[in-house]
């Protein structure tokens, strides 16, 4: 029998590592961010997110969405936030569909089902739902009631786990199947910025208002030290939300933390200047994997890209950079997971783009 190779796991700790691609996360917090922290450090306000700075930086969601009847709330993290609107919305015997590679099914260690609901996942090679398979679901789920949970909730993230993202016209079918199946629409939107900034979006933040239930502009990973977001784009779906938040130990008191955060990731348009930088990034790499004959997982467009190298150039280049190796493709191959961030300075993806040249 043949024996099958083992890739090695970079070791954070060498002295020989340059730069860590496994996240889009590994950073602080923009420069700005920080100055405005230490800015309105002493500067005493009301807690629970009453303060000045959430309530401003709410209206200013607002504005950008065009939609003023829109509830908005801030979180820590985007795991937080998804458990606790999934979990508030649906009765106990509801469920939610996912794509197999959504957040919710592969990495929250079971956070939803914790809640007592159950993760339907569909197989998505690019990590997009579409209204076919939605409707599939839901008949064939109706068919079998009560003996089965009900779908009452499809979950998409844009951009996905796989980089790739919704034109206006997916989203616009997806919501149009919903609305005529009584289905909430929730949108992830932890890269909600780089799916935005990529090259070839036409979606806008009025678009997402208009054709989902509820969504989040995720900070984590768009330049904030944490936070996200999350915005009821109709105050019935938001009625008493803010008890659960309080319930589920999700309202900070210091909530100004969050809202000075988003205050400033959304004035001068940084948010999205943030996001292109590490779309642009990640795009420079995927063009010199091209060049180098080497192809991909999935066609992403933004800062998460998933090349396909020989286990032998993987093995090489993790001696000195930090990434995931997501999914085996054969013997000799292998997908890797690249990520870019806010902060990625252009010498490192240079220096990359170097050693993939080289050392194949």
């Amino acid at each position: 029998m043949k024996k099958r190779r083992v890739l090695k796991t970079p070791d954070l700790k060498s002295s020989t590592m340059t730069y860590n691609f496994r996240n889009d996360y590994a950073e602080g917090a923009h420069p700005r961010i920080l100055r405005k922290l230490m800015e309105t450090n002493l500067t005493q306000q009301p807690g629970y997110g009453e303060d000045d700075y959430c309530l401003q930086a709410a209206a200013l969601i607002r504005r950008h969405l065009g939609n003023a009847d829109a509830v908005v709330h801030f979180l820590s993290g985007g795991t937080q936030t998804n458990l606790i609107v999934i979990s508030s919305l649906l009765r106990t015997h509801e469920a939610v569909i996912s794509a197999a590679s959504g957040h919710i099914a592969t990495h929250e260690t079971g956070a939803i089902e914790a809640t007592g609901h159950k993760v339907i996942t569909l197989d998505s090679p690019d990590g997009k739902l579409n209204p076919e398979s939605i409707l599939k679901t839901l008949r064939r789920y109706s068919s079998l009631r009560p003996h089965v949970v009900k779908p009452r909730m499809v979950y998409i993230s844009d951009a996905t786990e796989m980089g790739t993202i919704y034109t206006r016209t997916e989203l616009e079918d997806i919501s149009a199947c919903c609305k005529s199946m009584d289905v909430h629409l929730f949108l992830d939107g932890a890269r909600l910025a780089q799916a935005l900034a990529a090259e070839n979006n036409d979606l806008r933040l009025e678009d997402i208002s208009r054709l989902t239930d509820v969504f989040y502009i995720g900070g984590t990973k768009s330049g904030a030290l944490m936070g996200e977001a999350l915005v009821f784009n109709s105050p019935e779906l938001a009625k008493d939300f803010d008890y659960t938040l309080k319930q589920k130990g999700a309202m900070l008191a210091k909530g100004r933390l969050l809202g000075i955060q988003f205050l400033e990731l959304l004035t001068d348009d940084l948010y999205l200047t943030l996001a292109a930088h590490a779309d642009r990034m990640a795009m420079k790499i995927a063009r010199a994997v091209r060049q180098a004959g080497y192809t991909f997982l999935t066609e992403s467009t933004t800062n998460q890209i998933f090349p396909v190298l020989p286990k032998t150039l993987i093995d090489r280049l993790s001696e000195k950079y930090l990434f995931y190796v997501w999914k085996e493709i054969d013997d000799s191959q292998a997908a890797v997971r690249l990520i870019t961030s806010w902060a990625t300075p252009e010498a490192a993806v240079d220096s990359f783009i170097r050693d993939l040249e080289t050392l194949g």
